[in-house]
């Protein structure tokens, strides 16, 4: 069946005795035992419960992986998978890094002897000559966060292969609806299923979907010794999100290409990061291994000092943290998503004190580029604008 299909049915036909159309929520934490030595194949919650079942059923699915697993928030997920690593080992990574990840890996993981090599992984040729005889993980985000800098998830994964590493990609900003690593060769892809897939700023989330069985096998024992699972209630309003993701990331898309087209005309951006325009770099792979651009983009502004006014002035649009939301929503990275990255290292790679995050919603697109259009003007005052 097609995935609009899969993500509409997500959950129904799961209570054969009642013939719920809405999943049940099982929020028993323990089950009891048939008799001695026998199980329902549900004993203790944290290992499996029926609900978080049908959700890691689903991701897993929707990518083409063969197992899913849920966590209680997208970095629990980050932090189990970087359990498959041991001390000494060495990872290559998107230079533009999402700053949660970034943070774990420099101020947490570093100490127990983990090391991380950041590379452009758009540049073959760079993360071809960042590995190293130790490395076993090429970690990538693609559109990276927030530059939207694309990655080869083909040619990268050719890489790991050959160097005997493992390729894990972060597909938070296209979800299974526009992207699907496993396909592409990656062995692992990662979601904070927050985002998109619960897709209405309600849910704390993690999703991971697995192609390879014995990588499945070691993510379930440290899924399940760690513990940091995702509760049933939770589950099932991920589920219920993910019934419209088709509808939402089509809408998403198509407000974000027009958001983005003007804000590329407007004399007071000097810069626009959205694949779905001409130029971007990188928009031609792309293309060659996603469906569509999504609603995530970000741009710069001419002066840092508009910044605080925008946020100050939007009325439509929330000034919050997150993204992937029906609501539109603009973040300041420098001071909020990527505050734990040196400015020095951060700025190097495009994320300076004048660029902003927009989270396109599904809000009427005009409405939208009028709630940036006044904010913008409002924030304009002495500011000396391209057409000046």
């Amino acid at each position: 069946m097609k995935i609009e299909t899969r993500l509409a049915q997500a959950g129904n036909r799961q209570d054969s005795a009642t013939g719920a159309v809405s999943m049940p929520i099982h929020h028993s934490t323990t089950f009891s035992h048939p008799a001695l030595g026998q199980s329902t194949g549900f004993d203790y919650t944290r290992t499996l419960n029926p609900t978080r079942k049908v959700l890691e059923s689903t991701i897993a699915d929707l990518e083409n992986g063969t197992s899913g697993f849920a966590f209680a928030s997208g970095m629990a997920a980050v932090s189990c998978l970087f359990e498959l690593f041991e001390p000494g080992d060495h990872i290559v990574a998107s230079n533009d890094l999402y700053g949660g990840t970034y943070r774990l890996l420099e101020q947490i993981l570093k100490r127990k002897g983990l090391t991380t090599t950041y590379v452009d992984t758009g540049d073959l040729q760079a993360v071809e000559t960042a590995v190293r005889s130790n490395t076993k993980c090429i970690f990538i985000e693609t559109p990276t966060n927030p530059t939207m800098k694309i990655t080869d998830i083909r040619g990268c994964s050719a890489i790991a292969k050959e160097a005997g590493a493992i390729t894990i990609v972060d597909n938070t900003f296209m979800s299974p609806y526009f992207q699907r690593p496993l396909d592409l060769g990656a062995d692992i892809v990662l979601h904070s299923g927050t985002k998109y897939l619960g897709g209405h700023n309600d849910v704390l989330c993690g999703l991971v979907a697995v192609k390879d069985e014995d990588l499945s096998q070691r993510l379930y024992f440290l899924q399940n010794s760690i513990g940091s699972v995702l509760g049933p209630q939770d589950c099932w309003l991920v589920v219920r999100g993910m019934k419209t993701l088709a509808l939402r990331m089509e809408r998403h898309n198509e407000n974000a290409q027009l958001v983005a087209r003007w804000l590329e005309r407007h004399p007071l951006i000097t810069k626009v990061y959205y694949p779905g325009l001409d130029g971007h770099p990188g928009k031609e792979v792309h293309e060659g291994q996603s469906g569509g651009y999504g609603g995530m983009l970000s741009f710069e502004v001419v002066e840092e000092s508009m910044i605080e006014p925008i946020l100050a002035n939007v009325k439509l649009i929330t000034f919050a943290e997150s993204l992937g939301g029906v609501e539109s929503l603009i973040t300041y990275p420098a001071r909020q998503t990527h505050f734990d990255i040196p400015k020095e290292v951060r700025e190097a790679y495009g994320v300076t004190d004048r660029l902003l995050r927009f989270s396109v919603g599904i809000e009427h697109y005009q409405d939208i580029i009028e709630d940036l259009a006044q904010a913008i003007e409002a924030a304009k005052v002495g500011v000396k604008t391209n057409e000046d």
